[in-house]
């Protein structure tokens, strides 16, 4: 689930830093330039493990800030094909199920991944796993789930250009919620949800 990368980067260490012993600095600056981001075909980056090389520092004219290349590590979250994984049903919807893992939420499990039987129920909001005429087990949300990852999807995500000033009034009707709910993820995974031991923690 979790793997180190090795990366390089020029950093640009602020004056205001300049009190803070020069690992923490740059550790510092990394953490704020690469946790919580994307790097395509990587994954999610958590945080800066350790820095293993910095140069000397240069400086560039009319910019008081000191620009280091260094080499350092960083915890990434990548799943392998094939992993098992535990995360909470966030919705359901007739398309699938949503997962969330507190710090990662762009994974689905389509409908033609859950197990077979399975219909969902728009009155519950859930999905239902009919295994035969007597028992009927539920896939609720926020309930824990086991999922296996089937796939991992990169899409490059190209920065947004100035609002419309209209984009105001859209906000208060809440089309900007639902927007944000609908962009395309730059790292999503595709799970499945079909043999023993995946479903709901507490089916097993």
């Amino acid at each position: 689930m979790f793997q180190l990368s090795v990366l390089s980067d020029l950093t640009r260490i602020p004056p205001n830093l300049f009190s803070l012993p020069r690992l923490a600095a740059i550790k510092q600056e990394l953490n704020g330039k690469y946790a919580n981001k994307v790097i395509p075909k990587l994954g999610l980056v958590i945080s800066v493990w350790d820095i293993l090389e910095v140069e000397d520092g240069l400086l560039k004219p009319g910019d008081g800030a000191i620009y280091i290349k260094v080499r350092f590590r960083c915890i990434l979250f990548r799943p392998f094909v094939g992993e098992v994984l535990t995360g909470w049903i966030e919705s359901c919807s007739e398309d699938g199920i949503r997962v969330n893992m507190e710090f990662f939420n762009d994974i689905f499990i389509p409908k033609s991944l859950i197990f077979e039987n399975s219909i969902y129920s728009p009155k519950e909001n859930a999905w239902i796993w009919e295994m035969d005429s007597e028992n009927r087990l539920y896939l609720d949300v926020n309930e824990k789930i086991n999922f296996r990852v089937e796939e991992e999807v990169f899409n490059d995500v190209k920065p947004k250009g100035p609002e419309n000033p209209l984009s105001v009034y859209e906000n208060v009707n809440g089309d900007a919620k639902e927007e944000k709910a609908n962009a395309t993820p730059p790292y999503a995974l595709v799970a499945s949800c079909q043999t023993d031991g995946m479903g709901c923690v507490s089916w097993w």
